[in-house]
C-alpha cells in the first residue's frame, strides 16, 4: 500500500506544526512548506523524524509563484499528496485611518485568501483525475462576525470560508472533498499576544487531532473546539445593535509595530 502523503503551509509553528506532528503519527508522509525552513528542520531532528518521510519546501505563500513553485516541486519529488493543509496565514490589526494599514489589509489578504488559493491550485487537476483527496483550507471563527480592529483578519477569514465553499461545489463530482476547519482560540504564537479574553483556549495538539479526525471523516466545516462553535452561532443571531454593544471597548489586536 503506498504511503500517504499531507502538504501543509505554515509548517514552522503553532497550528501548521501540531498537524505536521499529528499526521507524521499517523503514518503519513510529509511535505512541509515555510518561509523559516530552518526551524522546520531544527523541529523535525528534535523529534527524530525518519528523513525519508519528509521533505521540507521554502515558499511565502504571499507571492503567488514561490508556492505554486513549491507545489509543483512536492508533486515531482513526492508525488501528488492525498491532504493538501493552506494553514499558512498572518493576523494583524488595523484601524482604517491609518493609511499603512490599508497595506496591512492587503498583505492580510495575499496570505490569507490568495495564498490559499495558490496552495490548491497546483494540486487540483491532478487530484480530480485522480478522483481522491482532501483540499482543507484554515479559517476561524473570527470569519463568523467582525470584531472592531479585527477588520482585516475577519475580512480575509470569511473569504476563506466563502472561497472553500465555491470550490466544494466545483470539486464534488470528482471525488475531491474540501474541508474548512475554523478554529477558535489556540495557544499558539498567533494568539499569546493578545490583549482581550480568549475563552475555551485549546492546546494546539489538541486542536490537530480533532482536525485530524474531521479531515479524515471529510467533513465540510467543522468549527473546533465546539464551544466556540455554538458561542458564534449565538453570536450571529444576534440583533446588530446588541452586537454592537457587546463588543464595544473590547480589547483589540495589536497593529503592526505595537509592542
Amino acid at each position: 500500500m503506498t504511503q500517504r502523503l499531507v502538504f501543509i503551509t505554515g509548517a514552522s509553528s503553532g497550528i501548521g506544526q501540531a498537524l505536521a506532528a499529528r499526521f507524521h503519527d499517523a503514518g503519513y508522509n510529509l511535505a512541509l512548506v515555510a518561509r523559516r525552513t530552518e526551524q522546520i528542520e531544527s523541529w523535525a531532528i528534535a523529534r527524530k523524524l525518519d528523513a525519508a518521510r519528509y521533505r521540507i519546501y521554502s515558499a511565502d505563500v504571499a507571492q503567488i509563484d514561490s508556492v505554486v513553485a513549491a507545489g509543483n516541486d512536492c508533486i515531482a519529488r513526492q508525488g501528488v499528496p492525498d491532504v493538501v493543509i493552506a494553514n499558512a496565514g498572518v493576523s494583524i490589526g488595523m484601524d482604517t485611518a491609518e493609511r499603512g494599514d490599508l497595506d496591512v489589509l492587503a498583505s492580510t489578504l495575499a496570505t490569507n485568501n490568495i495564498g490559499l488559493a495558490a496552495t490548491f491550485h497546483p494540486f487540483v487537476a491532478a487530484m480530480a483525475a485522480r478522483g481522491s483527496g482532501r483540499l482543507v483550507g484554515i479559517g476561524s471563527v473570527a470569519a463568523i462576525r467582525g470584531l472592531p480592529g479585527h477588520g482585516a483578519y475577519c475580512a480575509s477569514k470569511s473569504a476563506v470560508v466563502a472561497y472553500c465553499e465555491s470550490l466544494r461545489g466545483e470539486m464534488r463530482p470528482s471525488g475531491v472533498k474540501v474541508v474548512t476547519i475554523c478554529p477558535g482560540y489556540i495557544d499558539t504564537p498567533l494568539t499569546q499576544g493578545n490583549r482581550y479574553g480568549m475563552p475555551f483556549l485549546m492546546k494546539a495538539e489538541d486542536f490537530a487531532e480533532q482536525a485530524y479526525r474531521a479531515i479524515e471523516r471529510g467533513v465540510s466545516y467543522r468549527v473546533i473546539p465546539w464551544q466556540m462553535g455554538v458561542v458564534a452561532k449565538l453570536m450571529r443571531m444576534l440583533p446588530n445593535a446588541v452586537y454592537d454593544r457587546a463588543v464595544q471597548g473590547r480589547g483589540r489586536k495589536k497593529r503592526l509595530g505595537e509592542s
